[in-house]
């Protein structure tokens, strides 16, 4: 009887959804792309006034909204239930440090660990700039690594890694060949040259700075800082109707379990709210007071396009203090990539480099896949705080500032 019960309610929440989607698909004037309510804002209509502004068709209609929005959160909370917030820096050894050219708009975030981190990486996005990336192959000898740096500055900016590798060397922090202590460090870049002055991008001084910061004082904070001073989403119009976004970062703890995400949010596509599906940052209407839907925008023509490049790719680290080896970790990164495929639309396109690296720095016995989807929570979570956190700067609106209008 239970389960013709649930059978029941999963085919009239079903027959609710289609009805919803076809009552929006009949109200719009566009032939957009319908999705259920709950999934996105306003489906990929093109929105003239902020979202926040526009009501539902009728009062029914609103009150289902809101059972699927309180139902999306219920079932968020659910994966956390026995969870609390802890501070990023709190999971173990870890520590980091983020130096940024705010007039130039870019910056670097540098995660370091005296004694070594295994370390996975995964990468989506077709249009990825890294460096020693290759040490984080299941197959390479490599069982730990000792830094990872993320920066803006495109592919000109890998040279960061120089000055962080040269400060760890000064520490005596490396791994030993017998002849010289070799710091293992990765590095991953995002597009900003279009934000501020292009010319300028991080470099080993620049990196060499955060590495000192990350070891002698360190001051993790979200915002317009590090790896997200020139982070920008929204931009397959080009940077006019773009919006601004930045570095943020989430952690919880379930028992002696630690996990957290820190994330730069650089994408082509728009950001939504993980838990209920409002459009949060993205593609901006014209007069800078609207969303449009970046999916519906490049359905307008399917001719191909040869340069996505306004400046984009997302980038994140997931850490616990669960042990996992290199392969394993691997695995975890993989699964947090679904945080990215929550929170933004489109993810993962050719013009993105979108990568997430997973670390272990600690000894804790846990489950690899309940590990791996709950770093898919705090990655979410991350990347909606890494929004929320930004300040306008360049020219370019953030989401508080568009959500005062």
């Amino acid at each position: 009887m239970k389960r013709n019960h649930k059978l029941r309610r999963s085919v009239s929440l079903l027959c609710l959804i289609l009805i919803l989607v076809w009552a929006a698909a009949g109200c719009s004037n566009n032939a957009g792309f319908a999705a259920p309510a709950g999934n996105t804002e306003n489906g990929t209509e093109v929105s003239e006034t902020p979202e926040q502004e526009q009501p539902a068709a009728n009062e029914q209609e609103q009150a289902a909204v809101d059972d699927q929005n309180s139902d999306a959160e219920q079932a968020a909370d659910s994966e956390t239930a026995d969870a609390k917030e802890i501070s990023i820096t709190d999971i173990g050894d870890v520590a980091i440090g983020q130096t940024e050219n705010a007039e130039a708009g870019t910056g670097c975030t540098v995660f370091i660990s005296r004694d070594g981190m295994a370390a996975g990486l995964d990468v989506r996005g077709g249009g990825p700039a890294s460096r020693e990336s290759e040490l984080l192959d299941p197959l390479a000898a490599a069982s730990s690594i000792h830094a990872i740096v993320l920066s803006g500055g495109s592919a000109y900016g890998l040279g960061t890694a120089d000055g962080v590798m040269k400060y760890l060397e000064e520490k005596d922090i490396g791994y030993d060949t017998g002849v010289a202590r070799v710091p293992l460090v990765v590095q991953s870049d995002l597009f900003d040259l279009s934000v501020g002055d292009g010319s300028v991008r991080p470099d080993a001084e620049m990196g060499y700075e955060a590495a000192r910061i990350a070891m002698e004082s360190p001051n993790y904070k979200d915002g317009n800082y590090g790896a997200g001073c020139g982070a920008t989403v929204g931009k397959i119009a080009g940077m006019d109707t773009c919006m601004k976004t930045g570095i943020g970062s989430y952690a919880l703890q379930i028992g002696d379990l630690k996990i957290g995400a820190v994330v730069a949010v650089n994408a082509l596509g728009d950001i939504y709210d993980w838990r209920t599906g409002k459009k949060i940052a993205g593609l901006l209407t014209e007069d800078g007071k609207g969303f449009r839907d970046t999916l519906e925008y490049m359905a307008a023509d399917t001719a191909v396009k040869d340069n996505k490049f306004t400046g984009n790719t997302t980038l994140g680290v997931v850490i616990t203090n669960a042990s996992f080896s290199k392969s394993q970790l691997c695995k975890i990164a993989g699964m947090t990539h679904d945080g990215y495929a929550r929170s933004i639309r489109p993810v993962h396109t050719t013009a993105d480099g979108d990568s997430i690296y997973a670390v272990s720095v600690g000894d804790l016995q846990a489950d690899q896949d309940l590990v791996g989807s709950l770093s898919a929570v705090v990655m979410s979570e991350a990347i909606k705080r890494a929004v929320y956190s930004a300040d306008s700067a360049y020219g370019f609106k953030s989401a508080k500032e568009f959500e005062k209008q």
